[in-house]
């Protein structure tokens, strides 16, 4: 396995695995602002993975929560004046360490304000911005197009990776392009999948200093446990657990064996 991607920008199978078991030893520690309805499942997901979830917003005490916590998640899905005075002081915080932090730009391509703050932040130095394409149509101005070169645009302008999820998701530092295929339908009938993920992202932030490797393996890694909820799952109410299950059982083997990336 080598350090880093090769020159033509791909990642291997054994890579996305080891950054797994490296992300279940670690346990990091993710500070999630998320919105109201995505908390308790954010939570749940970063948990059954490996991970250690703390949310506060209280602005007299999130700081402390960044200084203790190994990454930061900002999600705007919640726009609301505490979390607006919360996230200013948890990227201070994140970056007077430094530590790195992931931006989720929810619904910037419903409100003009979130869309305003949004591009603020991106210019803070994210490690990676997380979103779908709508979401990505805003915040690079261009509404129409191949995703892939909007993407690539965003990532080069704001010096940042951009994981773009869908159908077929993609991470791409402008240089670099990763396609990661798979996953389920149902995950689009829950909600707080992408919130929940994006925290998720992040964690593997800390055990992998590439952001493209460390976002493609969090997508890879989601993409083989919905599959496998999937294959049981009724409906969108028995897939939850079935994908809680999956994060929390499937073997790092495994991950590598089903992960498809181009």
């Amino acid at each position: 396995m080598t350090d880093t991607p090769d020159d033509t920008g791909r990642i291997s199978a054994e890579r996305i695995a080891q950054a797994v078991v490296r992300f279940r030893a670690r346990r990091p520690r993710v500070h999630c602002i998320t919105n109201a309805a995505a908390t308790n499942f954010t939570a749940n997901v970063l948990l059954a993975a490996g991970g250690v979830p703390s949310m506060t917003i209280n602005p007299e005490e999130v700081g402390g929560f960044v200084a203790s916590a190994d990454v930061l998640l900002i999600n705007l899905g919640t726009l609301d004046p505490l979390r607006r005075e919360a996230i200013d002081i948890a990227i201070a915080a994140a970056k007077s360490e430094p530590k790195p932090w992931v931006l989720d730009p929810v619904f910037v391509d419903r409100s003009p304000p979130r869309l305003s703050l949004a591009r603020t932040l991106a210019q803070r130095g994210p490690a990676v911005i997380r979103m779908n394409a709508d979401e990505l149509g805003a915040l690079s101005g261009a509404r129409t197009g191949d995703d892939r070169d909007r993407a690539g645009a965003l990532a080069q302008a704001l010096g940042v990776t951009v994981a773009r999820t869908g159908a077929v998701d993609f991470v791409t530092d402008g240089a670099r392009t990763i396609g990661i295929s798979g996953g389920y339908p149902l995950m689009a009938a829950v909600t707080a999948t992408g919130c929940a993920t994006t925290a998720l992202l992040a964690g593997f932030l800390s055990v992998e200093d590439d952001a493209v490797a460390a976002a493609a393996a969090c997508l890879a890694f989601v993409k083989t446990a919905a599959e496998r909820a999937g294959e049981g799952a009724a409906g969108p109410g028995s897939f939850v657990p079935a994908f809680l299950d999956a994060l929390h059982q499937l073997t790092p083997e495994i991950i590598g064996e089903t992960a498809r990336l181009a």
